[in-house]
């Protein structure tokens, strides 16, 4: 019997992630290999990435998975040169977990930590975004890459509150965030004196 046939899925996605892992960051947005299914992963909105129904209790396995993630239009997928396959996503594929502040000559630059250990700079190229939940409370988002966003863990989103600044756009006063020069509406600043 030849092993490669009695591989797995996810065994198979793992070899060729880790030799594709080996040159650096993956050229995922690069790749269009044909589209093999749905695998049974999920990713849940706390982050956490599932297997056949169990957590993925490996970071450096979640990592990996995550360095070949892409959104595609009608779903995300997980994309190797030779192979593409389509999982499931709650909410947002990752977690900001962490944030640091930088002063610099573009005044203060927010700077995020995901579940994943990606890090990137919200501005202009990782803008912030804020949606409404049923509740009425807000969930904030930031681009990671390529359609790839990261929901704000709350302990982060009571951060982000305390750096909140009103400014006027569009003759509307908006509480929002400043973060490497630009300005990311959180709600109308009367809405939020109402609450």
């Amino acid at each position: 019997m030849n092993p490669k046939n009695t591989q797995s899925p996810l065994d198979s996605l793992t070899v060729t992630a880790r030799k594709v892992a080996e040159k650096g960051p993956p050229p995922v947005d690069q790749w269009h290999p044909a589209y093999c299914g749905e695998i049974d992963m999920r990713i849940a909105s706390d982050g956490t990435w599932f297997y056949l129904g169990t957590p993925i209790g490996r970071p450096a396995l979640v990592k990996l998975f995550a360095s070949i993630l892409r959104k595609d239009p009608e779903r995300h997928v997980l994309v190797t040169p030779v192979e593409m396959v389509g999982i499931q996503v709650d909410d947002a594929p990752f977690l900001a977990v962490a944030m640091d502040i930088v002063t610099g000559e573009n005044g203060q630059s927010l700077i995020f930590r995901t579940n994943v250990d990606d890090s990137v700079t919200a501005g202009p190229d990782h803008p912030i975004r804020f949606e409404e939940e049923a509740t009425g409370g807000l969930k904030p988002y930031i681009l990671i890459r390529g359609g790839l966003w990261a929901k704000v863990a709350r302990p982060v989103f009571y951060d982000l509150m305390e750096l909140g600044e009103e400014r006027e756009i569009n003759h509307q006063a908006m509480f929002g965030l400043t973060s490497n020069g630009a300005f990311f509406p959180m709600i109308e600043a009367e809405k939020l004196a109402a609450r």
